[in-house]
């Protein structure tokens, strides 16, 4: 997938996931994520952060003496008491852009609205569509930087195989599915063993502890 066709891709999950967020009623958004102790409106308060200069960022930093994940947290807090319509807003706001966090690449911008739109939709039981190509290209995005993720270090000795487009990785008994739920479980979400089969599947769930 090129450049301009990754960022098509990520336009158009903005796009949808801000049209379901407009559909949310007040206790959906309260609701918990597929992201560890994240709520529906915090996974949306960092969606907004795409556009975060490094100077705030280190700004963030600084003010957590140093802890990054503190920054993180306290950022996601701050933006979460924002109004929703303004979440909504910030997040539509960035369609047409090609602006990313720093440090980080395009690639990791069409992994944050990919897997964060699922974090949102998934536990409400309403279903993001997302193209098999556009999720094969983030998993092969992980599959070659492992260190991204923790949760990567328990697909060893395993062999991934999408069943809806081209994708396939690993070594291994083979786990086979949809390149979504393969992708979730790349980043550590539990919710991908959903669609998973194959002669390494059970070995997969052995692995992963239940939520």
């Amino acid at each position: 997938m090129d450049r301009d066709e990754l960022w098509r891709v990520v336009d158009d999950q903005r796009r949808a996931l801000t049209d379901q967020l407009e559909e949310l009623s007040d206790a959906e958004w309260r609701e918990p994520s597929l992201c560890t102790e994240w709520t529906v409106r915090d996974v949306a308060a960092h969606l907004t952060q795409q556009h975060m200069t490094l100077g705030a960022a280190l700004v963030g930093v600084v003010r957590a003496r140093g802890n990054v994940a503190r920054a993180n947290r306290l950022a996601i807090d701050a933006k979460a008491a924002e109004p929703t319509a303004a979440l909504i807003a910030e997040i539509r706001g960035h369609i047409g852009s090609r602006r990313h966090v720093p440090v980080m690449t395009d690639n990791e911008a069409l992994i944050d609205v990919v897997v964060h739109s699922q974090d949102i939709m998934t536990p409400l039981g309403r279903r993001h569509d997302v193209p098999a190509h556009a999720a094969a290209a983030a998993a092969a995005r992980i599959w070659s930087r492992p260190w991204l993720f923790r949760a990567m270090k328990g697909l060893r000795g395993l062999e991934f195989a999408a069943t809806d487009t081209a994708f396939r990785a690993g070594s291994g008994p083979v786990v086979e599915g949809p390149a979504i739920d393969i992708l979730l479980l790349m980043t550590g979400r539990r919710a991908g063993l959903r669609g998973l089969t194959g002669a390494g599947a059970d070995a997969l769930r052995a692995r992963i502890p239940a939520e």
